[in-house]
């Protein structure tokens, strides 16, 4: 049944339908590079092979005459209807051997034969490998009914030739058919692939960044927690109102220091193992450039502005950006040149990291791709904005802004 059913949508089913061919695609490898006059008129390559085709039919049955013309005919159809074309090339084959008497081929005179074959090949392109296979089938089941039944007396038996070559064609279609949609099959893969790989790779970054200020926002709340505690204490005499506000604060910070270190056990990875020391801050940059200059890239740091403490986060963030820009350098640009520029500015903190083109003889190494996806989280958490792009030299450029709207007191000019 679901033979019978293939065969019916395949071969029946709106068979005349009008199914007029497209122009080709012209950004394929060999014609984008052509002219653009020329890259419009290849578009119609394919309708021109098929009015090629047709002419060729018509040399070959040349000698019949007027009747040359009927094979060409069938063969102009596939540019419409190409289901439609081969029922039209059935009727024709079988008129042109009726009138031939049989001498010139049953049922395919030599003309049928060519027109026979492209419209089966262009049929085969235009439409899908089951609608090839059926049509192969039931070309069998005519020319041998045709041959076997209806027998014209003396006469070369042409379909045989007609299946086995017919067969070679469509066999090679039905395998470029089969391996262009694995191609998009495999390309849709990727692309779901692709995308499922930067959701993962964000996601993975925006854990490792709150693992990261887990222990700035614990310090924070437990200085709270602890000042909320001891204030009673330096008041002489405090109000009953006023106690219990600093009791009701203490408590608000515990329970909130409480949740947030049940937040990060979630997100928290089987191996994760919490740092023993402090967040870095810019503070401790130079040490960072140590470790990098041992490592064989050459840094410079200029500061510019009135330098200052800044809050923690900002100050774990733009050391987080810079060891990143500093790490790639490494990684994809070896026997480079770097500057780290660090612009201390009323609004907030200004972050320019460079490096030159990849010199000598060591090859790049290819890196998870996370690095630039990790900066960019980290600007935007904190409201800035950030840039990283290719220079015309070969280096690359990271370029980051993170507004500070609060200047800390105590603040060094």
């Amino acid at each position: 049944m679901n033979a019978i059913g293939g065969l019916r949508q395949d071969l029946f089913h709106d068979a005349f339908a009008y199914r007029p061919l497209k122009p080709m695609r012209t950004d394929g490898p060999i014609t984008r590079r052509l002219p653009r006059r020329i890259r419009e008129r290849a578009a119609w390559t394919p309708h021109a092979v098929i009015v090629g085709c047709a002419l060729i039919v018509v040399l070959i049955g040349y000698d019949s005459g007027v009747l040359a013309i009927l094979p060409a005919v069938p063969v102009l159809l596939t540019l419409v209807r190409p289901v439609g074309a081969w029922w039209l090339l059935l009727i024709v084959s079988g008129f042109l051997g009726l009138v031939s008497g049989g001498y010139d081929g049953w049922p395919w005179t030599p003309g049928a034969f060519a027109a026979a074959l492209f419209v089966m090949t262009v049929t085969a392109i235009r439409t899908r490998p089951r609608t090839a296979a059926w049509m192969w089938v039931l070309t069998a089941l005519y020319g041998l009914f045709a041959e076997a039944v209806l027998n014209r007396g003396d006469y070369f038996p042409s379909t045989p030739p007609l299946l086995f070559i017919s067969a070679l064609v469509l066999l090679t279609v039905t395998v470029l058919h089969v391996r262009r949609e694995a191609q998009h099959e495999v390309a849709a893969q990727q692309s779901v692939t692709a995308v499922e790989r930067d959701r993962r790779t964000l996601l993975e970054e925006r854990t490792t960044i709150a693992r990261e200020l887990h222990d700035v926002v614990a310090h924070h709340m437990s200085v709270v927690a602890i000042q909320a505690e001891a204030a009673p204490y330096r008041v002489e005499n405090p109000p009953p109102e006023l106690e219990q506000a600093f009791v009701t604060i203490r408590e608000n910070a515990v329970a909130a220091l409480t949740e947030l270190r049940r937040v990060l056990g979630v997100v928290r990875a089987e191996d994760y193992q919490a740092p023993d020391a402090p967040q870095p801050t810019l503070a401790e940059l130079e040490g960072l450039l140590g470790n990098v200059r041992d490592a064989g890239l050459t840094v410079e740091k200029t500061v510019t502005g009135a330098v200052r403490e800044l809050p923690q986060g900002v100050e774990l963030s733009a050391y987080r950006i810079v060891q990143e820009a500093l790490s790639n350098a490494l990684r994809h640009a070896p026997g480079s040149t770097a500057k780290v520029e660090i612009s201390y500015v009323l609004g907030g903190l200004g972050l320019r990291i460079v490096n030159s083109a990849p010199q000598g003889l060591v090859k790049p190494s290819p890196g998870a791709g996370h690095g630039i996806t990790g900066m960019r989280e980290r600007v935007s958490m904190l409201s800035g904005e950030m840039t990283a792009d290719l220079l015309a030299d070969g280096g690359y450029e990271v370029a980051a802004f993170i507004p500070v709207t609060a200047v800390q007191d105590g603040d060094a000019s």
